[in-house]
């Protein structure tokens, strides 16, 4: 390519922290919950580039072929890809992409088209690297370049910003299916390849009462290693959602004991922790059903696809809360459509 940036180009990267940053100096936007990418044009050839710096061209064709429709011939856009499902975004969805073939990847690209978020502006129309600029500057190059390019473009949406940060907090309420968070930008600075310094990052953390319907044990070790945990549904079965494996140590003798005492198939009557796996040993593999007597309060960042995105973070026991209340309604919320957050 004949551009003035040269793949691998590091996006820029964000610093985690606990809270919105608040100042005339900051810009805000939603933190989608999809997969960082740097598309590429330079005349006929398209590259789209990961985060970490790895093609992404081969998993969505539909995003190539919009891309080459534009009628610009010459830019580098960042921004972020997603697949809509249900009036948000399915990151599962993302990562059957991953896909090594091409039968399926043509099959998904058609079934569930993926969409491109677009927030910066790198290099526009005319060539021209836009990097140096402030970020104001940015966003109205690439207002301009979308009214002139991506005008009635389905697959490819302006993210929204605001300096509000009561907008921005709002965001933040609105994390789940589709939204991680809330991302913060400084306005005075430009656009800082690779670094933290410019840009802060802020995750919304909520708090779930699950079952404990098994545990596994430490490797190596007759302790208590996670537990692992469970939500209801409407016909009654317990599904397992995902683990928490904080449990203090000076804690887990007597409370492997106590759980020993409840050992009881099936555990889970709907959807079951899976099996071993290439990186797991045959004693960290099993897992030991419970009798569902057992109420945990936990702290999670994300819920998609009827589990926990990650580990959580055991918050304390419920010996008030009766196993049965625990439902997946509490997480199942009504998502707004964020589509209609998209230009």
């Amino acid at each position: 390519m004949a551009l003035p940036l040269r793949m691998p180009y590091r996006p820029m990267e964000s610093l985690p922290v606990d809270s919105i940053p608040v100042g005339p100096e900051w810009a805000y936007e939603p933190k989608w919950d999809g997969f960082r990418c740097l598309a590429f044009r330079d005349g006929k050839q398209i590259d789209l580039q990961s985060k970490a710096g790895k093609p992404l061209t081969r998993y969505f064709p539909e995003l190539v072929a919009m891309l080459h429709a534009l009628k610009a011939d010459r830019f580098v856009l960042d921004g972020e890809i997603v697949v809509p499902s249900r009036g948000g975004f399915s990151f599962d969805a993302l990562l059957q992409r991953l896909h090594p073939a091409a039968s399926r990847i043509q099959r998904l690209a058609s079934e569930t088209p993926a969409l491109l978020i677009v927030f910066d502006l790198l290099v526009n129309a005319r060539g021209e690297r836009l990097t140096h600029f402030a970020l104001p500057e940015r966003r109205k190059e690439l207002k301009h370049f979308l009214s002139a390019n991506g005008l009635g473009v389905k697959q490819l949406r302006l993210s929204p910003t605001t300096t509000r940060l009561a907008s921005a907090r709002a965001w933040l309420r609105r994390v789940g299916s589709g939204l991680d968070g809330v991302v913060a930008k400084r306005r005075d600075l430009p656009y800082l390849s690779g670094e933290r310094a410019g840009m802060q990052k802020i995750k919304n953390y909520r708090s779930a009462d699950c079952v404990v319907g098994g545990f596994r044990y430490n490797e190596g070790k007759d302790l208590v290693g996670s537990l692992l945990l469970g939500l209801y549904d409407d016909a009654g079965l317990l599904h397992h959602v995902g683990f928490s494996s904080t449990i203090a140590r000076k804690d887990k003798p007597t409370l492997t004991k106590r759980l020993e005492t409840y050992v009881k198939a099936p555990g889970f009557t709907g959807n079951a922790p899976g099996g071993r796996s290439r990186w797991s040993t045959e004693r960290s593999g099993k897992w030991y059903p419970l009798k569902p007597k057992f109420v945990v309060e936990v702290c999670y960042d994300h819920f998609s696809g009827e589990r926990f995105r990650h580990g959580t973070r055991l918050v304390r026991w419920r010996p008030d809360k009766a196993p049965r209340q625990c439902n997946l309604d509490q997480l199942l919320q009504k998502q707004a459509n964020l589509l209609a957050l998209l230009s």
